[in-house]
This record gives C-alpha cells, structure tokens and sequence, in this order.
C-alpha cells in the first residue's frame, strides 16, 4: 500500500513526463529551423560571391546591408558565410544525435545555439540603429537562429524533465 508521499511523487512524475514534449520531434523542429537558416546564408553567401545583390522584394534595405563594411569578416568573406558554417555545424551535430543518440550531443548543442541568437541579436542592432536598414534575408536568419534558441530551450529542458528524480535528503516517512 502507497503512503501519501509516494502518490504525490508519483502524480509529480507522471505530469513532468506528460508535460515535457519528445526530445525526437525538437530535434527535428531544430533540424528544420537549422536547414532553413543554412539556406538562407548559404543563398545570401553565393549572391555575395557571384558580385549580386539580393533582390528585396519585402523591405528595401538589402544592397545597404550586403554592401556594408559589417557584411564583411576581415574585409573580405561575407558575415553571410559564418551563418551558413554556423548552421552546418547545428545540422552536423543534430544528425550526429539522431544516429547516435547520445544526449551529451544534443545538450551541447542547444546551448550552442544560445551562441547564434546573440550573435543575431548583435547583427539585427546594427542594421536598426547603425546602417539603418532592413535585410529581409538576414532577418530570417535572425528569426532562424532565434527559433533555434527556443527550440533549444525546450531540448534542454525536456532532458531536464526526463531525468530520473534525485534522491531527497530527507528520508520519506
């Protein structure tokens, strides 16, 4: 027979597993997010090396943005070109999960993508309030990363949710 402390531990249990969402259908969601960000870039990257510009056809500010002094890493490669390597690195490390579910792999990864949406958040300042315009490429990048970072929350704390409950100190009675 279960004294009330082992029912109420049980309920806990059984509505963090009901609450917590499957850690295979996020990291498909970041799968997804990750491939959309990766083409972006990864189109803005081949536009930057093929000499165009981007046509706009939501906002107006994408040649100003392209065209930047910030668009370009040391001057040279496009900032577009870390987006697409970052992205890559996600989709490696998630397929890298999927195969071998090791979830050392999918934890570092979520916190990786913490990296991404400061990042997008540092950029999306400058197009505001430095170049003052708007690059409707590079704001799906930012809501890519962005999703990715909540999503990644969300892995983190499903795993959280879904480990075995930690001894209490006190003893139950």
């Amino acid at each position: 027979m279960m004294n009330s402390n082992e029912n109420s531990t049980k309920s806990l249990e059984s509505n963090a597993a009901a609450a917590k969402p499957p850690v295979s259908r996020l990291v498909f969601g970041m799968l997804g997010l990750a491939v959309l960000g990766f083409l972006d870039a990864g189109y803005l990257t081949v536009e930057h090396f093929l000499n165009r510009v981007p046509p706009c056809s939501i906002t107006n500010g994408c040649e100003k943005v392209t065209t930047s002094s910030y668009s370009l890493i040391f001057g040279v490669l496009p900032m577009s070109l870390m987006g697409a390597l970052y992205y890559l690195a996600v989709i490696v490390a998630l397929i890298l999960y999927l195969d071998l579910r090791r979830q050392l792999i999918v934890k570092w990864t979520a916190r990786f993508t913490a990296v991404g949406f400061v990042f997008s958040l540092y950029l999306v300042y400058l197009q505001l309030f430095v170049i003052k315009a708007i690059c409707q490429y590079c704001m799906l990048s930012a809501l890519s990363s962005t999703g990715l970072f909540v999503v990644g929350l969300l892995v983190l704390r499903s795993l959280r949710l879904g480990e075995p409950a930690k001894p209490s100190a006190s003893p139950n009675l």
